[in-house]
């Protein structure tokens, strides 16, 4: 029978849940104690610039974790793709004596790209402090000084029954085009029992969570064309046709007024939710109304339907439409193009290819010719609606632990012990990871 390995989303991440709960009081004293020299390394951590493609600095990352692990007696080694130039993957380990299970926490050390010019507050890499949230008006404040020495021989002591791996992956936010290799190449290294995923948001309510799973994604491009050179609108307006009407046409098809995605087949291979998935849900706290209040919205999408529940349903979201100018920009002109780049979320039981050929084949509907390179003079002569749809790569499907497996409930207990306010089980995230 083939074994599938569990994976487990914790977020925020998981610093006591290997820990038994009687424990818990001695890691809030420890953190306490050693709260400045805590925040002092976070700061040097930050002020990294951490974006995949900046080699030199994403490798500065890498060298960095790996001398924080080493302080740790973490044991680490960088794990490399043969490609030259690629973020290396950031492997350590806790051997327990007579340990019969493993599990590995996975997080990424690296980020998003980011546009200086477009930050408020600070900018990037620039750690500071705060007294309130930046939103809420905070202002910056010094970094706090430690003035309790602390004695270098303090330590904390906690002894699992497992064996514990760390790998940090330096290529996430870029799509992980290598982790495949880097995994396969050290398959016996990262031999486990379970992997829990240390990433995500926390829960609106502010309360810790556990979450199964995540959403699959695929992102595709598609590109609508007018006249072969930018026109006049006083002159070639009513005449000309304006790619960025026809796209925003095109766009509105795809969807409801009540947000539901109106291409054919979208829903049909959803894998249902167990009994314990409902209810989880059903448990879960209701936050609809303030998220509401908090993001300005009136009417959210979705019919009536939750947002817990909707995240355990596909999406269909447009990440960015781009024709010609606007603001001091704009001019008075008929685009030769339009763009959207969309963003195509899924759940279990979705494959993110058949789910892409579905978008396709309902453009193809819409009377568009579909090609995947820009149209030749033969095709716009012969085609009055051309859209090119291009895939971008490292698409990939849902994944989905069952909630009541025996790693499934010792996770949920050991999260749990570490809070007294009930923690939050979701089935599904609702972003999405290398997996």
């Amino acid at each position: 029978m083939k074994r599938r390995l569990a994976r487990i989303f914790v977020a925020p991440l998981l610093v006591a849940g290997v820990a038994a709960a009687q424990t818990a009081n001695t890691i809030r004293d420890y953190r306490r104690a050693n709260e400045h020299r805590i925040l002092s390394e976070f700061v040097r951590l930050l002020s990294i610039p951490n974006v995949a493609s900046d080699r030199e600095n994403i490798r500065k990352n890498a060298a960095l974790l790996v001398e924080m692990m080493r302080a740790r007696g973490l044991s680490p080694r960088l794990l490399e793709a043969s490609s030259v130039n690629v973020p290396p993957a950031v492997f350590g380990e806790w051997r327990v004596p007579g340990a019969t299970q493993t599990i590995v926490f996975y997080a990424h050390y690296d980020g998003q790209p980011t546009d200086p010019a477009k930050w408020t507050g600070t900018r990037p890499w620039e750690p500071t402090m705060r007294d309130a949230p930046f939103e809420s008006g905070g202002h910056v404040i010094a970094t706090p000084s430690d003035s309790t020495p602390i004695n270098p021989e303090w330590r904390l002591y906690v002894t699992p029954s497992i064996n514990l791996k760390f790998f940090f992956e330096g290529e996430e936010e870029a799509g992980s085009p290598h982790i495949t290799e880097i995994m396969s190449s050290n398959r016996a290294l990262l031999a486990s029992d379970a992997w829990i995923i240390c990433d995500g948001p926390v829960h609106q309510s502010g309360r810790k969570q556990v979450v199964f799973g995540v959403r699959g994604d695929t992102n595709v491009d598609v590109t609508v064309y007018g006249a072969k050179r930018p026109l006049h609108s006083g002159h070639y307006g009513n005449w000309a046709p304006n790619p960025a009407m026809l796209l925003a046409k095109l766009l509105s098809s795809m969807k409801d007024d009540a947000g539901r995605v109106t291409i054919s087949g979208w829903y049909d291979d959803v894998e249902p939710l167990g009994g314990a998935e409902r209810r989880a849900i059903a448990e879960a706290p209701a936050y609809d109304e303030q998220l509401k209040k908090e993001l300005g919205i009136a009417r959210p999408e979705g019919a009536g339907k939750s947002l817990n529940e909707l995240i355990n349903e596909p999406s269909l979201n447009v990440n960015g439409f781009a024709s010609a100018e606007v603001g001091s920009l704009s001019r008075n002109v008929i685009p030769t193009t339009a763009t959207a780049a969309l963003d195509l979320r899924l759940v279990r039981g979705n494959d993110y290819r058949r789910q892409v050929q579905r978008l396709v084949e309902h453009i193809r509907r819409q009377g568009f010719y579909v090609t995947e390179r820009d149209p030749t003079d033969s095709e716009r002569a012969a085609h009055p609606l051309i859209a090119k749809v291009t895939y971008r790569p490292g698409g990939y499907n849902a994944e989905r632990t069952a909630m009541d497996l025996p790693v499934s409930l010792s996770v949920v207990e050991a999260v749990q012990s570490t809070s007294t306010e009930k923690i939050v089980r979701m089935p599904t995230l609702g972003g999405s990871l290398p997996l």
